[in-house]
């Protein structure tokens, strides 16, 4: 089950993307229609999505709108974040833990943000719904596991 997303939660969420869309990818609304996802389109054209998760969590994801290229290769991120550093820098027992957590993914990998670990997903940006569900699931999951391990918290 999806919520929506409060004010305070978006306030904490302080992350710069390298790149910004300027309108919503209709292909992930149609995807995300076709999943039955509830949606919230952000300032950047992102679609943000909070998943209910196990024992009254919740987890937040992010599916971008901006499609990146390498060679012959379009790609699209998931991102759903798991951890906060109070500074700059993450704590090293805590990037070892996400380096660790990386390692085991079958799926994506954590990324620093600013001050905000990311669980990021990367995928063919024509990937099939079916695929991008797998995706967000993967991010939401995981992020969700590190943020009860590392903080105990339900902050995202």
């Amino acid at each position: 089950m999806l919520r929506t997303l409060g004010p305070a939660l978006l306030a904490a969420l302080l992350f710069a993307p390298a790149a910004f869309a300027a309108e919503p990818d209709k292909a992930v609304a149609r995807h995300l229609d076709a999943l039955g996802y509830p949606y919230e389109v952000d300032e950047d054209g992102d679609y943000r999505m909070v998943f209910d998760m196990d024992d009254d969590r919740t987890q937040l994801v992010y599916v971008r709108s901006v499609v990146e290229e390498f060679g012959a290769n379009k790609v699209r991120e998931v991102w759903s974040p798991g951890y906060q550093s109070s500074t700059d820098a993450f704590p090293q027992a805590v990037a070892n833990r996400l380096l660790e957590d990386s390692q085991d993914a079958k799926m994506g990998g954590w990324v620093k943000q600013e001050r905000i670990a990311m669980f990021v997903v990367k995928l063919d940006a024509d990937a099939p719904s079916q695929a991008l569900g797998d995706a967000i699931s993967a991010a939401t999951r995981t992020a969700d596991a590190m943020e009860l391990e590392l903080t105990r918290q339900d902050e995202y």
